[in-house]
């Protein structure tokens, strides 16, 4: 007779049973996949170097991502992490290389980048997971709103953490897989064990409920619910009870980020979070843009989100330059706060790149140019050379954005001080940061501008050395952290001009000069 597992009791443990009795599976070692190199994008798809952290420890660069602890203040500095972040590279030594991943994931997941964070756990073989890159595969498909995603999954991870969410997942699993009585019998043990009390039970109930004849009814209520958690929005989005807003402002910026991607949330949900996304790098013109025709023919969206969408269309479509631009500007004044104010610069950038140059239009020159940027349509842009004034703040965006190399005089940054109205004068200050850091001014020129506005690019700090550092090793993703390092922060005002001199050396040194371009682009802009 065969052996069978008992529990402490003496009596036939079914949990144990159950996973006796599960299907095993092996692979040989031509069909695992490696734990040298762990990524999704490669340099053909946009990515880095497979040795773009060069010999770097591993314990040094996980640090470096857990020094992210808030949000990164630009846009282009966010989508330059994500891309160095995904990169498949060279797993480095004195980490485990599933611990790497998970770290990777985990600030992509900070990052609103929740399907990017998934897909990167995927990366990495079921066997070859740790306790941290467990806890991460749940929150990053918690974060997707995809609760099934987690099941092949869930075995391991309870065997490696307590936390009550692997408790709760069991019975949710059972249900998807159709195995009705076993999950009502789990989730009958896991509230004996108050494994999940309150909304957080019923979410999980209602999940259940989801599964294959699930015959499960019940109610979310939120009214009396005062906390977001990761769990509540997964299991709300994914069963058609996403909480409401009240909850989602106590969240960070990055869970907009995860809400404006899921599909199955509603269009206005999704719409209500787009210019926060977009901001933060989430979104690109293009998605905003394709979320917007959404919303104009989708008949539950409010009237004045279509109106929005209306007035994009006829951005984009109008028949004259003029009433295109109309439009643009009817868009650039309804923004407000400068997520949204920048935002709407990126929902506008392909029909800006539409305009044709002309003097009449000399006073949108900035706005137009400034919108192109935010989208990286620098070859577009570059076509307003001849039209704005020099010491201009379009004329400053083409100086710092242009593709080519535009010689800067120090009377043309003179001029731009003359007329920078700004805190402090902090734009003229990341004109000069970026203008020395591209190589775009004589070193006279520099120090003269220097001198005019009391700011001292030579000083350095434990920052500047390491980036500086990095940088003479050719190493981009190295570089593409610390990045992202001197660059948290909530709005530009906090940003040091310092750090914007040495990111744009730094990142031209490494050849990621336009990013360099883009990231000084955005500092005029947003300040």
């Amino acid at each position: 007779m065969p052996f069978l597992p008992l529990d402490e009791n003496g009596e036939l443990d079914l949990e144990a049973l159950d996973a006796a009795l599960q299907p095993q599976y092996t692979m040989t070692a031509s069909e695992r996949r490696s734990m040298t190199e762990i990524g999704v994008l490669t340099p053909r798809h946009n990515g880095l170097g497979k040795d773009a952290f060069g010999e770097e420890g591993g314990q040094y660069l996980t640090n470096l991502i857990r020094n992210l602890n808030g949000p990164i203040v630009s846009r282009w500095g966010s989508i330059l992490l994500r891309r160095a972040l995904l990169s498949k590279v060279v797993s480095p030594e004195n980490v485990n290389p599933a611990d790497w991943t998970a770290e990777r994931a985990w600030r992509l997941l900070r990052m609103g980048e929740a399907d990017a964070a998934r897909a990167l756990v995927l990366k990495v073989d079921g066997s070859n997971f740790t306790p941290r890159l467990y806890e991460v595969a749940m929150q990053a498909h918690l974060a997707t709103a995809d609760p099934a995603g987690i099941c092949p999954f869930v075995d391991g991870g309870a065997g490696v953490s307590d936390a009550p969410t692997w408790v709760m997942f069991r019975p949710i699993c059972a249900s998807l897989t159709g195995e009705q009585s076993r999950a009502t019998s789990l989730l009958q043990q896991a509230r004996r064990d108050n494994a999940a009390t309150g909304i957080d039970y019923l979410l999980a109930e209602k999940t259940i409920g989801a599964g294959f004849e699930g015959r499960r009814a019940v109610s979310i209520l939120w009214d009396d619910i005062e906390y977001f958690n990761n769990w509540r929005y997964g299991l709300g989005a994914a069963t058609g009870v996403e909480p409401p807003d009240r909850l989602y402002t106590q969240a960070g910026r990055h869970v907009q980020g995860w809400r404006a991607r899921a599909p199955m949330l509603s269009i206005e949900s999704r719409m209500k979070a787009v210019d926060i996304a977009a901001a933060i790098g989430v979104f690109s013109n293009q998605a905003m843009v394709d979320l917007y025709a959404a919303a104009y023919d989708d008949p539950e969206v409010s009237d004045d989100r279509k109106a929005l969408a209306s007035v994009l269309r006829q951005a984009y479509m109008n028949d004259t330059a003029e009433s295109r631009l109309a439009a643009m500007r009817d868009l650039w004044a309804r923004s407000d706060g400068s997520l949204t104010g920048y935002s709407s610069k990126i929902l506008t950038a392909r029909a800006a790149a539409r305009i044709p140059p002309a003097d009449a239009l000399k006073e949108e020159s900035a706005n137009l140019i400034a919108s192109m940027l935010s989208a990286g349509l620098d070859r577009s842009a570059i076509r307003w050379a001849n039209v704005v004034d020099q010491g201009s703040e379009g004329w400053a965006l083409l100086a710092v954005a242009s593709p080519t190399n535009m010689p800067v005089s120090y009377g043309a940054l003179d001029d731009f001080g003359d007329n920078d109205v700004s805190p402090d004068q902090l734009r003229s200050k990341f004109l000069l940061a970026a203008v020395a850091g591209l190589g775009r001014a004589n070193q006279e020129t520099i120090d003269d501008f220097a001198s005019d506005l009391n700011v001292d690019l030579s000083r350095s700090s434990k920052w500047t050395r390491a980036i500086q550092s990095a940088a003479r090793r050719g190493q981009q993703g190295t570089v593409a952290l610390l990045v992202a390092v001197g660059m948290q922060g909530r709005t530009w005002n906090a940003m040091s001009p310092l750090h914007l001199y040495h990111i744009t050396q730094s990142l031209k040194r490494v050849g990621l000069e336009p990013e360099a371009r883009m990231i000084a682009a955005e500092a005029l802009t947003r300040t």
